[in-house]
Formats: C-alpha cells, sequence, structure tokens
C-alpha cells in the first residue's frame, strides 16, 4: 500500500469511528442535541469535511476550469442537498462510503498496474566502467557503443551489448516470463533488462541506452495506456453524455414536482440526491480500463507484451492466424544435407556457393559457408549483387557466379536439373552454365506442432503459413504441423498480398493475425488485423513493427494470450451490463422514493467494488 492509501486509510479509520459514535448516540438517545440545528449539523459537518474535503476541492477546481459534470460534481451536489434537508447522517455515509470505494479502486488498479510495473523495474540504475584498475558507476545514458562494461554477479545489465570476457547464467524472467536461465559466454549477444547470475562478464555495448532492449520495452509500457479498446472508447464517450443528462434529471425531478403537484420539496430534493449518488458512473468508467489492463498485465506475466487494450480486444477476436515458416515455426538453423554436382566436384559446387554468399549474413548463406568450413577471402570476389527473391550473383576469381533459386536460374536463362528433394534447394552455375545443386534442411521448431493443435482448441478457424521455401519443402512442413493451407515460392510482397486476400475473406467482426520474426516482415506484420512478432529476446524490429511481441518466441503462447484476450472481454463486458442494470434498476425506485440513501451508496460504491473484483480476475488468468 502506498503512502497516499495509507493516509486515506487513517482518514477513513477516523472518520467511520466518529461516524459510528454520532450514530450510536443518535439512535439511543444519549446525544438528543444530534437533532438540532444547528448543533447536530456542525457535529456531522467536522468528519464530513474531514472525508470528503478532496472531493469538494476537486469538485470547485474542475468547475473553475469548466469541467462539471464528474463523479466529484455529483458526490459534492448530492450530499449538499442531504445536509440541506437535514439528512446529515447520510450525507456522511455517502462521502465516507465513496471514498471507501476509491480507496478500493485505488488498491485494486496498483496491484492490476503490478505485474506490468514490474517491468519498469527492469530499468538500470548504473553501468560499471572500468577506470584505472578500478569500478566506476555511470549513468547507462553517459555509455557510448564500443564501451565496455562490468557486470557482476546479481546486477542487471544495463545496456545490450556482446560479452568478451567471462561466463555466467542470464535470468531472462523479467522479459520472457521463463524461470529457466540461460548460458552466455565469449561471443554471445545479451540484452538489457535481464539479471547477470553467476559470474562476472565484460560486455562490449553495441547500442546506446535509448536504443536498447529495455529503453524499448519501457517506451512500450508507457505507452500501452494510450491505445484504448473499442469498448473503453464507447464507455468514455457513455460518460460524457451520462453524466450531464442525470444532472438535469435530477434537477427536474427536484423542482418540477413539487411546483406542479405542490409543496414536498425536502422529499423530493431527497430523491434527486439519491438519484444523483446512484448515477455516478464510477463503476463503469474504472473497471473497464482496469479490466483490460488486468489482461495485459496477466500476458506480460508469462512474457507477452501487447501495445494497448485495442490489440488484445482484437486478439479476442482473431479467427485467422497466418505464421512465416522460417524462424517462426522452424528453428531457421539450416544445414547443409546435400551436395549434387553437375559439373566439377561437391568441394568445387560448394566452394563456389561459399565465395558467391560471402557477403551475405542470410542464415542459408551462413550453413553454406559452415558446410564448406574454411575462410572466404572475400578479396576475392566482386560486383556482388542480392536480387530480392531470387539470389546472389558475384564474381569469384573473374568467373561469373550465380546462387539462388529456379527462378534465378529462369531469369538467366541457365538450364538446370530441377532437385526434388525435401528442403531450401540452392542452384549454382558458373559462367552460365549449371554446376550443381545444394540441399539445405530446417528443423520444425519445438512446440509448433502444439502451438497449431492449441489454436484449434482456442477456436481459431485457419491456421496458415507463408513462405518463400519451394512447394515440396512448404507442404512437408505443413502436413507435420496440421496446417489449414500453406502457400509457398513466395516473394516479400507477395506475402502482403496474400494477407490483403484472407483479409479480404474476412468477416466483418473477425481478425487476421500475422506471425514473423519481426525483422523480413514489417510489411506483413503491419497490414494484418494483429501483428505478433517473435521478439528474438527483444530486437528493435519486432517491438516497433508488432502490435504484440513474444519476448522468448514460443508460439504456443498465442494461444495463452487468446485465451486471456477473450476472459479479459467477458469480463468487460460483464462489469457493464451489471453496472448499467444495477444503476438503471435503483434508479428507477429513487425517483419513484422507493430506494433510501444506503440503497442509493450501495448502487455506486457497492457496484463499483463489485465489478473491479471481477476485473481482477483478468489478472489470475494463466
Amino acid at each position: 500500500m502506498t503512502e497516499k492509501q495509507k493516509k486515506m486509510l487513517a482518514r477513513i479509520l477516523v472518520t467511520f469511528v466518529l461516524f459510528a459514535g454520532l450514530m450510536a448516540g443518535d439512535k439511543t438517545g444519549a446525544l438528543p442535541w444530534l437533532k438540532q440545528f444547528p448543533l447536530g449539523f456542525a457535529a456531522y459537518l467536522i468528519p464530513y469535511l474531514l472525508i470528503g474535503y478532496d472531493i469538494i476541492w476537486k469538485a470547485a477546481r474542475n468547475i473553475r476550469h469548466g469541467q462539471i459534470f464528474d463523479e466529484n460534481f455529483l458526490m459534492m451536489i448530492a450530499t449538499f442537498g442531504a445536509f440541506g434537508v437535514g439528512e446529515y447522517s447520510e450525507a456522511l455515509a455517502v462521502m465516507l462510503f465513496y471514498q471507501v470505494g476509491e480507496l478500493f479502486q485505488n488498491y485494486a488498479v496498483s496491484r492490476s498496474r503490478q505485474s506490468i510495473t514490474e517491468m519498469m523495474n527492469i530499468c538500470p540504475e548504473y553501468a560499471n566502467i572500468e577506470q584505472d584498475g578500478q569500478l566506476v558507476q555511470v549513468d547507462p545514458d553517459d555509455v557510448e557503443p564500443g564501451d565496455i562494461i562490468v557486470i557482476k554477479a546479481g546486477e542487471r545489465i544495463p545496456l545490450d551489448g556482446r560479452v568478451v570476457e567471462g561466463e555466467s547464467m542470464i535470468d531472462t524472467a523479467a522479459l520472457t516470463g521463463e524461470s529457466v536461465p540461460r548460458k552466455a559466454s565469449v561471443g554471445d549477444e545479451i540484452i538489457s533488462g535481464c539479471v547477470n547470475g553467476s559470474g562476472t562478464l565484460k560486455v562490449q555495448v553495441t547500442k546506446a541506452f535509448e536504443d536498447s532492449t529495455v529503453a524499448k520495452i519501457l517506451e512500450l509500457v508507457e505507452n500501452a495506456g494510450s491505445k484504448k479498446a473499442k469498448v473503453e472508447n464507447f464507455i468514455t464517450r457513455f460518460a460524457r453524455y451520462y453524466t450531464p443528462v442525470v444532472t438535469i434529471g435530477a434537477a427536474v425531478l427536484a423542482v418540477l414536482p413539487p411546483l406542479i403537484l405542490g409543496g414536498g420539496w425536502s422529499e423530493w430534493i431527497q430523491r434527486a440526491c439519491i438519484f444523483l449518488v446512484i448515477s455516478c458512473p464510477c463503476a463503469l468508467v474504472i473497471s473497464v480500463p482496469l479490466g483490460f489492463f488486468g489482461g495485459i498485465g496477466a500476458a506480460s506475466k508469462i512474457g507477452v507484451l501487447v501495445k494497448g487494450s485495442n490489440y488484445l480486444e482484437a486478439v479476442a477476436e482473431m479467427t485467422t492466424i497466418v505464421f512465416d515458416k522460417t524462424g517462426t515455426l522452424t528453428k531457421g538453423e539450416f544445414k547443409v544435407t546435400q551436395i549434387i554436382p553437375e559439373q566439377g566436384t561437391e568441394e568445387q559446387v560448394l566452394r563456389l556457393a561459399a565465395f558467391g554468399e560471402g557477403y551475405s549474413n542470410h542464415p542459408i548463406s551462413n550453413s553454406i559457408k559452415a558446410a564448406y568450413g574454411k575462410p572466404v577471402d572475400v578479396s576475392l570476389v566482386e560486383d556482388v549483387e542480392e536480387i530480392p527473391g531470387h539470389g546472389i550473383r558475384a564474381k569469384v576469381e573473374g568467373r561469373a557466379v550465380l546462387v539462388g533459386n529456379g527462378r534465378l536460374m529462369k531469369q538467366m536463362g541457365i538450364p538446370y536439373v530441377e532437385c526434388r528433394s525435401i528442403g531450401t534447394v540452392v542452384y549454382v552455375a558458373c559462367d552460365g552454365k549449371f554446376a550443381g545443386t545444394i540441399v539445405i534442411s530446417d528443423t520444425i521448431k519445438d512446440g509448433a506442432k502444439e502451438a497449431i493443435r492449441a489454436m484449434k482448441q482456442v477456436g481459431v478457424k485457419k491456421c496458415v503459413m507463408l513462405t518463400g521455401d519451394r512447394k515440396e519443402t512448404a507442404q512437408a512442413v505443413a502436413d507435420e504441423l496440421g496446417l489449414d493451407e500453406v502457400h509457398a515460392e513466395l516473394l516479400p510482397a507477395d506475402k502482403v498480398s496474400r494477407v490483403e486476400g484472407l483479409l479480404n475473406k474476412q468477416p466483418e467482426k473477425q481478425r487476421l493475425a500475422f506471425v514473423g520474426d519481426g525483422i523480413n516482415d514489417a510489411p506483413v506484420l503491419t497490414r494484418a488485423d494483429i501483428g505478433i512478432a517473435m521478439g528474438s529476446m527483444g530486437s528493435d524490429a519486432a517491438i516497433e513493427a508488432a502490435d504484440v511481441v513474444l519476448m522468448d518466441d514460443d508460439v504456443q503462447k498465442i494461444a495463452s494470450v487468446v485465451r486471456i484476450s477473450r476472459k479479459t472481454l467477458r469480463i468487460v463486458k460483464q462489469n457493464i451490463v451489471f453496472a448499467l442494470g444495477v444503476k438503471a434498476l435503483v434508479l428507477i425506485l429513487g425517483a419513484c422514493g422507493m430506494a433510501n440513501m444506503w440503497e442509493a451508496v450501495f448502487a455506486d460504491v457497492g457496484v463499483s467494488v463489485i465489478a473491479i473484483l471481477n476485473s481482477m480476475r483478468a489478472l489470475k488468468e494463466k
């Protein structure tokens, strides 16, 4: 509990003791003067001001700024009216229990924020720089890329970098929700926000603090609340018109019946005050965003970052999910499994391909160079041209070399022998003649099959895969995973058009999600209703391009987010129906003189507390 909440609790307890004493004295007759003016008025006014002075101050300040119709105004007018007709105890009770509800609401909001604000604790306070043999703590903002920092055991990693000395286990739970530490040794990339577990590490910084993973995540978390769901926007608009309407209604209720029927001013003013207390929209205005915040918090606990409640709402409506293949459903760990020479030996074909791919860092290029197993002297390579979606053209030791897919061979007019092996097929040509074929195989990612099965269980109707790979390879992966649809041999632009085609087939209130690595798939992530990126432990492109980020690349968590989002939406709708139903009923009873001030307090504070408790259930979803 915060210091502010503790002070409010103390005010409530003191006021409650005074209120209980006054009520006991009034009911037992021990304090007969309570029924007399001005003594009774003064006796109840003291605890009333103790508990409600801040509400009156906020209402007066808002009126001065032209913001009249809010819950503070309603509480002030209702309790002033109760004092005006001599209902001192009811006026004090309304303000006291309203503040109890406010305290409970603030505590609930703090609890629901806790799982997300824990993310804020990933922000490092300092970085260790070695100067003259001593470790000096400096602000992470003052560290430049290329500097060497020292991270001792138990310290939070302040900046993204590469390990240059030492070995340790890294606790990534704050970012991924995973309890199992990851090993980091020389050459490994580590990211800010994680905790160094066992050993001292020397790390060369690769990014400035403002570009680091932790800075990107903190920016995402801070902005999450600004992106509201349709339901939240509806409630905001509803409250804007609802409050002035009920205030005018209360004024009409206080004035017209006595003028038309004659006399009875006190009774109708009291009914108007009851009407105002009931009409306070707190239950809706607080519980709806609180429910969405709870859902975002539940997702963050399992290492999934949702950029706003609008995206959480969209996930709940998702019926089609489209996956990129490499790095999403497969590991992206390519290995050369077959070499079929057409001219020369396997070694010669592999050498041509390795030199042709010498400048590329693509996973397929890396697998070819790894299979070659010797240093590639890039000084022997010139005029390198990468042809998107086709391959690479280069000169190796003066010879024209082509390394790519069948489309490249056809484009260059080179007759080739088509390979039907399962895997990614790379054709190699030299000086206009087909040299041979290299087959590279990728393996399906652990948990991918279970992830597709879980999608079906949560009601996702169609699972689709898009890939630039060959049809045979793509179909083999699709069959093993149990996908509904597969589209292969696609260029990057083709993926966007395929997603647009699927979007056009979607019913109006159903959503399509695309899952990719966030680096090569940014256009498609942006085009889909929901872009879900494989965070690769916090890649910048993933965090920027997507609406939802899986911090540990575990596709099985998508089904969990669907469950969380649907439960959140159910809770929000329950709160709306419950709050409006109870308020409508008690408003009618109050206007007819069949509900007193205590029932009005329940319709306001009681409904708010119940709705807030219901909203907090969103945090409990696993």
